[in-house]
């Protein structure tokens, strides 16, 4: 079955999240090297994310601190200084060549704004605060095939998680392409341990750079167009 729609994740996929990161150690007054290494093994050791606030702040909230950074006039942004440099040929160059573009992820609805402010060429934006639903939910999934108006096996997920977005994209009959940067991106490995709890599963493709996805999808000898 060919693919006809390609859906993108947004952190570490479309957006460098080097400089957000940064903010948070500062706004937990750690030094932005020390928060970086504590995030590393954390992820490397399997465990959710937001343990590494924990580990020096015990008790800390997340939400709460959002909203207390807002509060601060330090909220969380992005704008196209964000973008890692692959993504908008890329996304011209599917759209281009007649593919449906998305992009979908587990992102708060101000969030959303920033990135419908990127001007990308899109058909459509949606975040989980927009659909009640978040990754690894596989019913994330579901929605997104629903409001794409395409089946699953049509639909190509690309994402840097294999817990967050490889393995549940592929339960709910999606394509998958794994995209190897960001931390996830480089410490993960298939079958390895998920703080999720969703096994972790091999994607349909791998890829580096965004740059070679328009190639792949014009390879009609790849495995990824025809089942």
């Amino acid at each position: 079955m060919t693919i006809r729609a390609v859906w993108f994740d947004v952190g570490e996929v479309l957006i460098d999240e080097t400089r957000e990161y940064g903010t948070w150690a500062d706004w937990l007054g750690i030094p932005r090297h020390t928060f970086s290494a504590v995030f590393g093994a954390v992820i490397a050791r399997g465990e959710d994310y937001r343990q590494v606030f924990q580990h020096f702040r015990p008790a800390f909230d997340l939400e709460k601190e959002r909203q207390a950074r807002l509060d601060a006039g330090l909220g969380e942004y992005l704008n196209a200084n964000d973008l890692y440099p692959d993504v908008r040929p890329c996304l011209e160059q599917l759209r281009e060549a007649g593919y449906f573009v998305g992009i979908a992820g587990n992102q708060t609805a101000r969030a959303g704004r920033f990135i419908r402010e990127l001007n990308l060429p899109t058909d459509l934006i949606a975040t989980s605060d927009d659909w009640g639903v978040a990754k690894p939910s596989v019913a994330f999934f579901q929605r997104l095939v629903a409001v794409s108006g395409h089946q699953s096996r049509e639909i190509l997920y690309v994402g840097d998680r294999l817990d967050n977005d490889i393995a549940p994209a592929t339960a709910a009959g999606l394509r998958t392409a794994w995209l190897r940067r960001g931390p996830w991106g480089a410490l993960l490995i298939p079958g390895a341990p998920s703080p999720t709890g969703m096994v972790t599963v091999a994607p349909d493709y791998e890829i580096t750079v965004l740059a070679d996805l328009p190639t792949l999808l014009a390879d009609t000898t790849s495995p990824l167009l025809w089942e």
